[in-house]
């Protein structure tokens, strides 16, 4: 490990960061990993760190897997309670479509513990989910369905008193699925910005993610439930090892596309975290072997990790295919450095360098995440700066010229002033909100109704339009004199003068434009979640896991490391016997 002291001599030769023109395209954004950075990491390690306790105190669950399960999770200051609601579903119900209407399993994100009365309210709304409400006294409201057959694999095998096979639960990698974990103020939950002054969800979604990793226990928990009610005398319960292996799946669409565009600024402080631990351990020069040796050690666990990820859909399985060719020349690449080793070079600065020319968007960001799990010491403080109060830079400031505000646009949006909206292909598409369920959708303008509904996501065209509409106009005058004749500019006026102090907040590209995908979006913010085994059904959504091979509860206070020593959560990697090559 680096001292304090070696870490600020390396550190004295600052490697810059990475230019937001290349980090914030869309095609980079949908090659992005996990990281030590990512919020599920994050609130693990906070679990652990500040001693946090589980118990279930409440199982009344029928031998049809119907009835009503608590878990209480109670760390420093406070408790928060999973109520689960299980459900027994007609298949023909079943669907992972946001219009659904029934599910295998609905959960509520108690704030403390409930009572009676509280469980018998959220009783009457929580299996409705948005057609109930849920109160200020709830953090986040979601429902998930099983995982049909292996589900039912699983518990045939506990029933009849044997482990279900590692390769088949690994296959799918989860009994459950989430399709939706709503927060912040959505049904009637507490809004946002009344809890996130508590140290324990002052980063981003640590409410919803602690919710999901609490129906990962109910989801095997109920397996066993099942496996016991069908044969009492031979049912066993599933291995502890195998359990680690199950994560919670979840099925994400375009309902969560539209996020990183309506919040520029707490993208901007994501992606910043993440561009700043990576300049920072570019910069370290390398005193010794153990930090090459710690990476060559991760880089085999991540061969493995992706010799895994399976696929049907051609995109990712391109991008599975050249990810698996770079690690397997990047693992070269290190090995033939590691001969000649090079003191006074930045060594890390030079492979990244390398890697830029050598390897696919796919690979190269892979590296940042394997990077910065080497080096936690410079990595993980970075996690107090991902939260926003986005309220401080909504304000616009109307007093300054046209002039400075075509600068501002020439110095930050030269992706936006690079495209041709007369073109068909540039304006093909608009974002709007479906009437069933007010979810964002994506239309095509010139073939479908509803394109006078858009909603404000073209942030490129936007931005040229105002471009344009200033040219008519003295560059003295003041934004306040423009806004007052043509208001229709203030939303993107409002981002311009945010990219100042915020260079990440902008995706540099037309969200607009035939051939745009979608899945971008949605995996550059899952990956900020932690997840992994992205599987593109289409170019609208996906499916994901989340906390597989994470720490059951029962172990949560476990610190003894894979091979004495690995930090306590390096268990997003599969473990280094299983890696390739």
């Amino acid at each position: 490990m680096i001292t304090t002291e070696q870490t600020q001599t390396q550190l004295a030769t600052q490697v810059s960061l990475r230019a937001p023109a290349q980090v914030m395209r869309l095609s980079r954004l949908g090659s992005f990993h996990q990281t030590r950075l990512s919020f599920m990491r994050q609130l693990l390690r906070r679990l652990v760190n500040d001693s946090w306790q589980f118990e279930r105190t409440q199982w009344q669950v029928d031998s049809n897997g119907v009835g009503t399960a608590v878990y209480t999770a109670t760390g420093p200051e406070r408790s928060y309670s999973l109520i689960a609601f299980a459900h027994d579903l007609d298949p023909a119900l079943r669907s992972d479509r946001v219009i659904a209407e029934a599910w295998d399993a609905t959960f509520a994100l108690y704030d403390g513990v409930p009572g009676a009365e509280d469980i018998e309210r959220l009783r009457d709304n929580v299996p409705l989910q948005e057609a109930g409400r849920i109160s200020e006294s709830e953090l986040s409201l979601s429902r998930a369905n099983r995982s049909v057959r292996l589900f039912n694999y699983v518990r045939e095998c506990l029933a009849a008193g044997k482990q279900p096979d590692q390769q088949q639960l690994g296959e799918t990698g989860y009994l459950m699925r989430t399709t939706a974990v709503y927060g912040s103020g959505k049904f009637g939950a507490i809004d946002r910005r009344f809890v996130a002054d508590r140290p324990e969800l002052a980063s981003p979604f640590q409410g919803e993610l602690l919710a999901v990793y609490m129906i990962r226990q109910f989801s095997i928990d109920i397996v066993e439930h099942l496996a016991r009610c069908d044969s009492p005398e031979t049912a066993v319960t599933l291995d502890a090892t195998l359990a680690k292996g199950l994560g919670i799946g979840n099925s994400t669409g375009l309902g969560m596309a539209p996020f990183l565009v309506n919040h520029p600024t707490l993208l901007n402080n994501w992606i910043l975290a993440r561009e700043t631990a990576l300049a920072r351990v570019r910069s370290v020069k390398l005193t010794d072997a153990e930090p090459l040796e710690r990476f060559v050690h991760y880089l085999q666990r991540q061969r493995a990790g992706v010799s895994d990820w399976h696929t049907q859909h051609d995109y990712q399985q391109t991008k599975i295919d050249a990810l698996t060719a770079d690690l397997a020349a990047l693992q070269s690449e290190v090995e033939r450095r590691m001969q000649k080793p090079n003191k006074h070079e930045l060594f890390w600065d030079s492979l990244f360098i390398w890697a830029e020319q050598a390897l696919s968007e796919e690979g190269q960001e892979c590296l940042v995440t394997l990077l910065l799990e080497t080096y936690p010491q410079l990595t993980d403080e970075f996690a107090d700066t991902m939260s926003i109060n986005e309220d401080t830079s909504f304000k616009i400031d109307a007093s300054l010229s046209l002039g400075h505000m075509q600068q501002l646009v020439t110095d930050n949006y030269g992706f936006a002033m690079s495209c041709d909206f007369d073109e068909r292909n540039e304006n093909a598409l608009f974002w709007y909100a479906s009437e069933e369920k007010l979810e964002p959708r994506l239309g095509r303008r010139f073939d479908e109704p509803g394109a006078e509904r858009e909603h404000p996501l073209a942030v490129a065209r936007d931005v040229a339009a105002f471009a344009h509409a200033m040219e008519s106009h003295n560059s003295n005058m003041t934004l306040a004199e423009f806004l007052l004749q043509a208001p229709e500019h203030r939303h993107v006026v409002r981002r311009i003068q945010q990219a100042v102090c915020h260079p990440y907040a902008e995706i540099a590209d037309n969200l607009i434009a035939d051939g745009m995908l979608p899945i971008d979006l949605l995996r550059c913010k899952l990956a900020f979640f932690g997840a992994v085994k992205f599987d593109p059904r289409s170019d609208r959504w996906l499916r994901i896991t989340l906390f597989q091979h994470a720490p059951l509860i029962s172990e949560l206070q476990a610190r003894e490391a894979d091979d004495g020593r690995d930090p306590f959560d390096s268990w997003v990697y599969p473990p280094v016997q299983s890696a390739h090559g």
